[in-house]
């Protein structure tokens, strides 16, 4: 098998970025995407090979031909894209990792763990700031103890936007987002969507407002804690009430696959504006709840979210190229620990009680 690490959807800002934090740690990436000369353009840039693929089945058929040893799919939606993807790498023995960050793709991973431990195959998803963020927060504080009643996770990113489209990732997470649930006895339940507002102050003294959205980091904070009551929010929900108003029926038309997809393709092809990000650092939070009432909160700080997105796969797809997997589909705290954020710059601030936030 070859050494490489291919990473698909090289072009776009995720696998640049990806590609760019490989180059950081010393390995090569190879970049593949649609467009020869913007590949070689980007290659010339942060360095790497390139892999002209006209179409994801065309990226499938060179991995079963060409075996690289690890495969980041950064291309949207991953509902869409990972199955294939997965696939092919499983055919041929090559480990797989993706950005996913929606409650049905994560779902969809967790599905093929059972495949991927017969053929000795590691599967990370999540492996980017909202997954990897708020379970390593969870992991810490649920370290050596039993498992909780209750566990809440805040995701506060904050990301410089570049000018360009905003890509079928990030839309296709937000619309998979769109159908409120919340984990209640242990089960996924239907929850009102950006409901539980809660006001908190960060460790460095400003104020944010989280709502709750059942992004990955939902599926991610249960499997990691065993809680029977979990709820994700995050400081991205809409605070219009006129959005709020129309969040059912949006809901009820996101789940239409095809009414879906026909939205996730048209509003990736949005231009959005260049934008600095609104404060020093990113936040991944959660609040612990122990049935005897005890509570335990905890801080996840980095930079820019974009920025340790890149370095969790990369760092991800060192340690699988060294071995350091192993069979089975996991998000990145469940696979490599609390550690993992910390080797990509993150650091913890822990704190006995929770609370910090305003009810």
């Amino acid at each position: 098998m070859s050494a490489q690490i291919w990473v698909l959807g090289g072009t776009g800002r995720s696998g640049r970025t990806v590609a760019a934090r490989l180059a950081r740690l010393g390995l090569t990436a190879v970049l593949v995407g649609r467009d020869a000369n913007r590949l070689h353009a980007t290659a010339q840039r942060i360095g790497g090979e390139t892999l002209p693929a006209p179409s994801l089945a065309a990226a499938a058929a060179e991995i079963r031909r060409q075996r690289p040893a690890v495969v980041v799919n950064t291309v949207g939606p991953f509902t869409a894209t990972a199955p294939a993807v997965v696939d092919a790498c499983r055919a041929v023995g090559s480990h797989y990792i993706d950005l996913a960050n929606d409650v049905p793709a994560l779902l969809a991973a967790y599905e093929m763990h059972d495949a991927a431990t017969q053929a000795g195959q590691t599967v990370v998803t999540g492996a980017g700031f909202g997954v990897t963020a708020t379970e390593s927060v969870v992991v810490k504080l649920c370290e050596n103890r039993p498992s909780p009643l209750r566990v809440r996770v805040d995701m506060v990113p904050s990301i410089a936007m570049e000018e360009g489209t905003a890509g079928e990732a990030l839309i296709g997470t937000l619309l998979g987002s769109l159908d409120g649930r919340r984990i209640t006895d242990g089960r996924l339940a239907p929850a009102r969507l950006f409901g539980d507002p809660v006001r908190l102050t960060l460790p460095d003294g400003s104020r944010v407002t989280t709502a709750s959205m059942p992004s990955g980091e939902l599926l991610a904070a249960h499997r990691a804690s065993g809680a029977r009551h979990v709820l994700s929010a995050t400081s991205e929900a809409p605070s219009s009430s006129l959005i709020r108003a129309m969040t059912p029926a949006l809901s009820a038309l996101m789940r239409r696959e095809r009414l879906r997809s026909f939205a996730t393709r048209r509003l990736a092809r949005v231009r959005v504006r260049a934008k600095e990000r609104p404060r020093d650092h990113s936040w991944g939070h959660a609040v612990v709840t122990w049935a005897d009432g005890e509570n335990r909160e905890g801080w996840l700080r980095l930079g820019d979210a974009q920025e340790f997105t890149g370095a969790v796969s990369a760092e991800i797809a060192r340690r699988l190229l060294a071995g350091e997997g192993r069979p089975g589909v996991y998000t990145p705290a469940a696979l490599f620990g609390p550690t993992l954020a910390e080797s990509c710059g993150a650091a913890y601030l822990l704190t006995g009680r929770g609370g910090s936030g305003k009810r």
